[in-house]
C-alpha cells in the first residue's frame, strides 16, 4: 500500500508567526504607554492629591487623654485625685498566642477570668498596632509581671493615672466613682473628646460634673509604616516639642477643671462614726444656701475598688450583700417619715386657720370617728391628757393630730407637705434621686387600677397625718424640708459650689438657687412651730430631751418612728419577739442653733426603734461636730 506524505506550507507558517509577533509587540507598546500615562497622571497632573493621600497613609494621629480635675471639700480638703499607676497594655498584632497569653496572665492573678470576654471584644475592635489597656495593676502586680515580661510578646506595662479617693467609703455615695464607658454613654458623649479615655464618672459628683472634670483631648502625629509601626524620620526630629520618636506634631491635652463641693469632710467623718454599726442615712444641709454639708450612708462601699477595676465576682459580692452597701439610702431610700411630719402639718393648720394653737384637746390614748367604734390608738396607751399644739409636738401626741386631720382633710395635708418638697425630687445636682410619696385622692386614683381600690377612706387620712401608710420620703427630702423650716425658705440642695478653671486657675462660684414654693406664712406661726420643736429637746416631757441635754446651743428637733409591720387594734408591739429587720425605723430631724440655724440634719436608722434613741443620739454627735468651734458663752 502506497503511503501519502503531506508536505508543510512553510511560507504560510512564517506569515502566521510574524503576525503573532507583531500583535504581541503592539500589545506591549500599548500597555507600556498606559503605564507611562498613569505615572504621568499620578506624578504630574494630580501630584498634590496623591501626595496628600500618601501622607495620610504614613501619619497616625494618636489621641492623648487629658488629666481629670481634682475634687475638694468646702475647706480645701482633697476628696478625689489622680495617682501614678501601672497599666497592663497589649498590641494584639505582636502577640503570638492571644488565648495562651490571657490564660497565663489570669494564672498570675493579673486578669480576672470573668473579664476575658470583654477584653477579647476590646481587642477585636481596636485599630491596628493600637495599644489596648487590659487592666490597672497594683505595685505588687506590676512587679510580678516585670519579672516575667520576657514570656509575653506584645504585652507590657506603662505608667498611667488612676483615680484615688483618700477617704474611701466615706465619699462613695456622694463623690461617686469611675467605671468603663458604656454603650449608653457612647451615645451621649463627644466621642472625639473621649478617644483616649477608657473611664467615665458612673455616680455622684463624678457623674454629674463629668464634662467639667474631663478636660479636652490632645493628639500626637506620628510617622508609621503600612503595618502601623512608628517610623523615625530624620526630617521630623526637632519638628515637635514632643520627645516621642517619630512625632511630627503634638497638641497637648487641656486638663479638666477642679471642683469644690459643699461637703465638710470632718462633719462627714463625724456622721459616719455616729452611724457606725447601723443601717441608715444622714443628710445635713446649710439652711441659707442648700449646701449639702454631709451625706452619709451606712454601710457604704469603697470607690477605690471600682477605680482599680472591680471584678464581676467582687461586684456580685457587693450587690448581693443583705445590708446593701451599693444602695444610696439618702437619695433613693423611701421611708415613712412618721411623726417628723407633725411640725409641718401644725404649721399648715395654723396657716389655714383650721386650729387655734392654744386650744387644748383631750387625749385619752385613742380616738374614734363620730358614729364609729373603731379606735385609732395613740403611741402612749394611757394618753397625754389635755394638750395644745405646743405640747402635741413636744410629746408627739397622735390623738391631737387625728383631730387635726379631720379638720383640714387629706387634700390640705397633701398640698401642705408638697410645699415643703415632700412627694417630689429636691433637684440635687447628683443623680439617683427618687420621688417620695404624698398620698391623696388623686394619687390613689392614678396608682390603683381596680375601681374598688381607688376609694379614699377616712382612716387613710389619719395615718397620712402621722407620716405612715402610703406616705414616704427620702432622708434628703427630710433634711431639705427641715432646712426650709429653719430658714423660712427653700433652697435647692447642691453638691458643687465652685469650679477652678484649668487654664487660668480662676475660681468661679456657683450661686445657690432659691425655690419659690412656700406660701406666705404668718411669722407668729413660724415662731410657734420652732418653739414647739425646741420643746422637743428641752421640755421635761420632750421626746428628744435625753439625747440633747446639756448642749451649749439650742436645738429645734422632732422625733419620728415608722412602722415596718402593721399591728391589729389590740395587738401589742413586742420588740424582743420580732426579727431585727421587722423592727420600727427610727427618725430624727433637727436644726441648730435654733435662733440662728447654720445646719439642718435628718437621721434615719433602719430598724433602729424609736427616733428618740439611736437617731437622736447620732444627730447630737453630728451637731456637736458642726458647732463645736462656736462660742455660745
Amino acid at each position: 500500500m502506497r503511503r501519502q506524505i503531506q508536505i508543510r506550507d512553510r511560507w504560510k507558517e512564517q506569515r502566521l508567526v510574524t503576525s503573532r509577533l507583531l500583535f504581541t509587540a503592539i500589545l506591549v507598546v500599548a500597555m507600556s504607554g498606559g503605564l507611562v500615562w498613569r505615572l504621568f497622571h499620578i506624578q504630574v497632573s494630580h501630584h498634590e492629591v496623591f501626595a496628600e493621600l500618601a501622607q495620610g497613609n504614613r501619619v497616625r494621629i494618636e489621641p492623648l487623654a487629658p488629666t481629670r480635675g481634682l475634687i475638694f471639700d468646702r475647706n480645701g480638703q482633697l476628696l478625689a485625685e489622680n495617682l501614678p499607676a501601672w497599666e497592663l497594655v497589649a498590641i494584639p498584632e505582636e502577640i503570638v498566642d492571644l488565648a495562651a497569653s490571657l490564660q497565663a496572665l489570669e494564672a498570675l492573678e493579673l486578669l480576672d477570668p470573668a473579664e476575658r470576654g470583654n477584653l477579647i471584644d476590646a481587642i477585636n475592635s481596636h485599630r491596628r498596632f493600637e495599644r489596648v489597656v487590659l487592666a490597672n495593676l497594683t505595685e505588687s502586680q506590676a512587679a510580678r509581671f516585670s519579672a516575667r515580661r520576657h514570656r509575653f510578646s506584645g504585652i507590657d506595662i506603662r505608667e498611667g493615672l488612676i483615680r484615688h479617693y483618700p477617704y474611701g467609703d466615706l465619699t462613695g455615695h456622694s463623690i461617686g466613682y469611675m467605671g468603663s464607658i458604656s454603650a449608653a454613654d457612647m451615645q451621649r458623649i463627644d466621642r472625639a473628646n473621649y478617644a483616649a479615655t477608657a473611664l467615665i464618672g458612673i455616680s455622684g459628683v463624678e457623674r454629674s460634673y463629668q464634662d467639667e472634670l474631663h478636660g479636652t483631648v490632645g493628639f500626637r502625629q506620628q510617622l508609621v509604616n503600612a503595618q502601623g509601626r512608628v517610623l523615625v524620620d530624620p526630617a521630623s526630629i526637632g519638628a515637635s516639642s514632643d520627645s516621642m520618636p517619630g512625632t511630627l506634631d503634638t497638641r497637648w491635652p487641656i486638663p479638666g477643671d477642679n471642683l469644690v463641693v459643699s461637703l465638710d469632710i470632718q462633719l462627714q467623718l463625724a456622721a459616719q462614726r455616729a452611724m457606725e454599726g447601723l443601717r441608715g442615712a444622714v443628710v445635713a444641709v446649710e439652711p441659707a444656701t442648700g449646701d449639702v454639708l454631709a451625706l452619709v450612708i451606712t454601710p457604704a462601699f469603697d470607690p477605690i475598688r471600682f477605680a482599680a477595676g472591680l471584678s464581676h465576682s467582687g461586684y456580685r459580692e457587693l450587690e448581693t450583700d443583705p445590708d446593701k452597701p451599693l444602695f444610696n439610702r439618702a437619695l433613693a431610700g423611701r421611708y415613712p417619715p412618721g411623726s417628723t411630719v407633725k411640725p409641718f402639718l401644725g404649721l399648715a393648720a395654723m396657716n389655714l386657720n383650721a386650729l387655734n394653737p392654744d386650744d387644748p384637746t383631750f387625749c385619752g390614748g385613742h380616738y374614734s370617728l363620730p358614729g364609729q367604734t373603731h379606735q385609732y390608738r395613740d403611741w402612749r396607751r394611757e394618753g397625754h391628757g389635755l394638750v395644745d399644739l405646743h405640747r402635741a409636738v413636744v410629746e408627739s401626741c397622735d390623738v391631737y393630730f387625728y383631730r387635726l386631720a379631720v379638720n383640714i382633710g387629706i387634700d390640705a395635708i397633701d398640698s401642705s407637705l408638697r410645699t415643703f418638697g415632700f412627694g417630689d425630687r429636691t433637684g440635687i445636682d447628683i443623680g439617683g434621686e427618687i420621688r417620695g410619696v404624698v398620698p391623696s385622692r388623686t394619687w390613689k386614683r392614678n396608682n390603683f387600677s381596680r375601681r374598688e381600690d381607688q376609694t379614699w377612706f377616712p382612716w387613710e387620712t389619719f395615718i397620712s397625718c402621722l407620716g405612715q401608710g402610703y406616705t414616704t420620703a427620702t432622708p434628703l427630702q427630710l433634711a431639705h424640708a427641715t432646712a426650709a423650716l429653719a430658714a423660712g425658705a427653700r433652697f435647692r440642695p447642691r453638691m458643687a459650689v465652685a469650679l477652678q478653671t484649668a487654664v487660668s486657675g480662676e475660681v468661679v462660684a456657683i450661686d445657690p438657687v432659691r425655690l419659690d414654693s412656700l406660701p406666705e406664712i404668718d411669722p407668729r406661726h413660724w415662731q410657734r412651730i420652732r418653739e414647739a420643736m425646741i420643746g422637743v429637746t428641752e421640755d421635761p416631757s420632750g421626746t428628744g430631751r435625753l439625747a440633747m441635754q446639756q448642749t451649749p446651743y439650742r436645738v429645734a428637733g422632732k422625733t419620728g418612728t415608722a412602722q415596718v409591720i402593721s399591728l391589729a387594734q389590740d395587738e401589742e408591739y413586742d420588740e424582743e419577739a420580732l426579727d431585727e429587720r421587722l423592727l420600727d425605723h427610727g427618725l430624727f430631724i433637727a436644726f441648730a442653733p435654733a435662733d440662728n440655724p447654720t445646719i439642718a440634719v435628718a437621721v434615719v436608722v433602719e430598724n433602729g426603734g424609736s427616733g428618740s434613741g439611736l437617731p437622736a443620739q447620732a444627730a447630737r454627735r453630728i451637731l456637736d461636730a458642726w458647732l463645736a468651734a462656736e462660742d455660745y458663752g
